[in-house]
């Protein structure tokens, strides 16, 4: 069983910046697509961004030019920088691993206020 432990969530200003983590349990990440995900209070859970084992990325509209993902494999470790924050990027964001099965971590709350 793998485990993701993300950490780096808290409470931020408008145009503030969070750098999430999320650490894997499993020698294997490098094999791993992993990928980004938050859920709203009231809404579905939604991709932000992904990161494929060979390091393509992606990004959901909303986020694109703030947000950027990165992977460190040598530390089994995927990031979530998040620049430009907005009120509406207030969510629970929870990391995702992909490799022959889908592995979730216990998500970590993100709020942007002033």
């Amino acid at each position: 069983q793998v485990q993701l432990v993300e950490s780096g969530g808290g409470l931020v200003q408008p145009g503030g910046s969070l750098r999430l983590s999320c650490a894997a349990s499993d020698s294997n990440f490098r094999f791993y697509t992993m990928a980004w995900y938050r859920q709203a209070p009231g809404k579905q859970r939604e991709l932000v961004a992904v990161i494929t084992p060979g390091g393509s990325t992606n990004y959901v509209d909303s986020v694109k030019g703030r947000f950027t993902i990165s992977r460190d494999n040598a530390k089994n470790t995927v990031y979530l920088q998040m620049n430009s924050l907005k009120p509406e990027d207030t969510s629970i964001y929870y990391c995702k691993a992909t490799y022959l099965t889908i592995y979730w971590g216990q998500g970590t709350q993100v709020t942007v206020s002033s």
